[in-house]
């Protein structure tokens, strides 16, 4: 499975949803990592290290058709229709206030893993994306 790492679009997002240490893990647990060029420039990612870490650094549209994409922010509407029907999505979504965008994902027929409904408790600490 590919996940992809697109470039946050909000402007002025300095983070990006995944780090060279990370897309290592991820490789080490069998997946194959996409990152798109620049991404983690604003968050002091080169895209050199990416790919030292075993990503492969591609143009936008390939993150985007990746199995599983991740993000920080909510896609808007433009975003969603780059991802392909019955990926995954995983990233903060913002869920609770957001019912159109469930929506929208959801008639895609995309999965959608809301970080921010992730317990904030010291058992669920490995999964808190804000740690």
């Amino acid at each position: 499975m590919q996940i992809g790492i697109p470039k946050e679009s909000v402007r002025g997002e300095t983070r990006v949803a995944a780090t060279p240490k990370t897309v290592k893990e991820l490789r080490k647990l069998g997946f194959d990592v996409v990152v798109q060029s620049g991404a983690g420039l604003k968050a002091s990612f080169q895209d050199a290290q990416y790919e030292q870490a075993g990503a492969a650094v591609v143009r936008a549209d390939k993150a985007w058709r990746s199995d599983i994409v991740f993000r920080v922010n909510p896609v808007s509407d433009a975003e969603i229709d780059k991802i392909p029907s019955g990926a995954t999505l995983i990233g903060f979504v913002q869920a609770a206030q957001n019912e159109t965008l469930l929506e929208k994902l959801s008639e895609r027929k995309i999965t959608t893993l809301a970080m921010e409904m992730v317990p904030r408790i010291s058992r669920a600490q490995s999964l808190d994306a804000l740690s």
